[in-house]
Order: structure tokens, then C-alpha cells, then sequence
């Protein structure tokens, strides 16, 4: 059956979020060359929030209490995942790597969903879990008993993205897109940067080209990235979108091989498979979907 050409805009929207989200991997570890973690992160979410609030005016004046109030949670919950996530960039040895650590998030969330929710998660989430666990194992014993930094540091922004997503689609269902994306990237810079001040020491000087790579975190892997999600998601469920958007560590890991000139061993392959593996299994009622759609 041929596949509608709504569905085929949809899937090239989605897929140009996921180069996005990988590009913003790379534009971030080359500012983190001239910029202080948690200032970069600051400093980026500042410029996007910007942003976002001159197009996202009208929906923040309608914003009542209780809606500002779930975005402004989520919003602290999010710079407290991103600022793990940068400390995980900051020291990584391995970017692609770190991109498939970070997406075990998406499994976690099934079993927080139980844990704060009581929600009962699917059979097949007592699969995926154990092979994602099994996954980041061969990942992090590639050298023996020996843990990095950065690798602990993305499982903890994994596990706080996971929380993240499972009381975004609780407590600020009615708050619109855009408006609450604008208070949650605005919480990050309101944290980050005071927080960055206290215990950071900022450069003198930032060289022009970190500069350039601020700049197009911010404006390509934030703002526009969202847009692009936005109107991706606009054009079919929000299934089919989460399908696409697991696509992300890994074109993460082939942009990283690209630039970086990142290589993996056989074991970190298999353990970025079996995350991945997990990542499909986690959705797979929505995968099942998808495959049925274009039949």
C-alpha cells in the first residue's frame, strides 16, 4: 500500500528533528572548548527562551496558576536533567556513546509511570529493560571495572529525563506547546546561570568560532529544532512521532564517527544495539503501529 504523502512529510519533519538534536551533540562539545558547562548551557537556553517567548507572547498572557505552576516544575526538573547531560558531555570520552546511554530514559518511563502513577506497564517493558541494562554494560565495562564520569553522569540525566517525561504528560497536559516549552527552556537559564556564576569560573575571552557554535546550539539545536518537532508532530500521532524521534543516538553516534572520527569496538556496537533493541521494544505497540500504516 502506498504510503500517504501526509505521513512522508511527516516522517522527513521528524527526521530533520532527530539531525537537529544530533547536531546540537556536536555544536555543544565544540563550546564546551571555550565555555564554562553549566555557563554554555545557561547562555544557550537565555538566547532560545528569548526567542521562544516573542513567538510564544499571546499563549504565556493566557497561561493561568495552575498551568504556570506545572511548567515552571517541569521547567526546574529539565535544567536539572540538562545540566547533568552537559556535565555528561563535559567529561565524555565517546560521544556516541553517551547519546545511547542518554535515550535509556525512554525505557525508564513505564516504570515511573507505575511507580508515581500506578500505571501498570506493558508486559513486554520487562524485556527491554533488562536488555538496556545489559546494553550499557557494554558499554561501561568496555576497559573492565572501570566507570567514567560521563557515562554516570548521562545515566543519571537519562534517569531525570525519564521523570521528566512521565510527569510532563501529567501535571501540564492543558498548557500549550509552545508556551510551555518557552518556561521550561526559561527555567534552565534562570537556574543554570546563577548557578554557573557561584561555582564556575568564567573565561575572559570566548573565541569567535565558540561563539558560532553557542549561537547555533541555541537557534538550530533548541529553537528551531522545536519548531521543526512541532509541526512534524502537527502532521500525524504522537506514536508515530516517538517512533522517528528514537532515531536520535543514532545518527548522534554516525555524525560523532563523522566529525570526531569516533570509532566503536564490537562490544560497544553490541551494546548500543541492545539499547537500541530496547528503545523499539519500550514502543513497541507504537512500532507495531507504524509497520501495520505502510503495508
Amino acid at each position: 500500500m502506498t504510503v500517504p504523502a501526509h505521513t512522508l512529510r511527516a516522517d522527513l519533519w521528524l527526521l530533520g528533528t532527530t539531525l537537529l538534536a544530533a547536531a546540537g551533540w556536536i555544536f555543544s562539545k565544540e563550546a564546551l572548548a571555550g565555555l564554562a558547562p553549566l555557563q554554555f548551557v545557561g547562555l544557550r537556553f537565555l538566547i532560545a527562551a528569548v526567542v521562544l517567548a516573542a513567538l510564544s507572547w499571546s499563549q504565556l498572557r493566557r497561561l493561568d496558576r495552575a498551568g504556570l505552576k506545572g511548567a515552571v516544575i517541569v521547567g526546574a526538573l529539565f535544567a536539572g536533567a540538562m545540566a547533568l547531560w552537559i556535565s555528561g558531555l563535559h567529561h565524555a570520552q565517546h560521544i556516541g556513546e553517551g547519546a545511547f546511554i542518554s535515550s535509556l530514559g525512554i525505557v525508564m518511563v513505564p516504570l515511573l509511570g507505575r511507580l508515581f502513577f500506578g500505571e501498570r506497564p506493558a508486559r513486554i517493558t520487562w524485556v527491554a529493560m533488562p536488555l538496556a541494562l545489559v546494553g550499557f554494560a557494554c558499554l561501561s565495562l568496555e576497559h573492565g571495572f572501570r566507570f567514567e564520569p560521563g557515562q554516570w553522569f548521562f545515566l543519571a540525566a537519562a534517569m531525570m529525563f525519564a521523570v521528566l517525561f512521565t510527569l510532563n504528560s501529567h501535571i501540564v497536559r492543558n498548557v500549550p506547546a509552545l508556551a510551555l516549552s518557552t518556561v521550561q527552556v526559561s527555567m534552565v537559564a534562570v537556574l543554570m546561570l546563577p548557578l554557573s556564576l557561584a561555582t564556575e569560573t568564567w573565561p575572559e575571552t570566548v573565541p569567535t568560532p565558540v561563539l558560532g557554535w553557542l549561537l547555533a546550539s541555541a537557534l538550530l539545536a533548541t529553537t528551531l529544532r522545536f519548531f521543526v518537532q512541532l509541526h512534524g508532530q502537527s502532521m500525524t500521532s504522537a506514536s508515530h512521532a516517538a517512533v522517528i524521534l528514537m532515531l536520535e543516538p543514532m545518527w548522534t553516534a554516525i555524525v560523532a564517527a563523522w566529525w570526531f572520527g569516533e570509532r566503536m569496538s564490537a562490544q560497544q556496537l553490541l551494546g548500543c544495539a541492545l539499547i537500541f533493541s530496547a528503545l523499539v521494544l519500550s514502543r513497541w505497540r507504537w512500532v507495531r503501529d507504524l509497520l501495520k500504516s505502510v503495508r
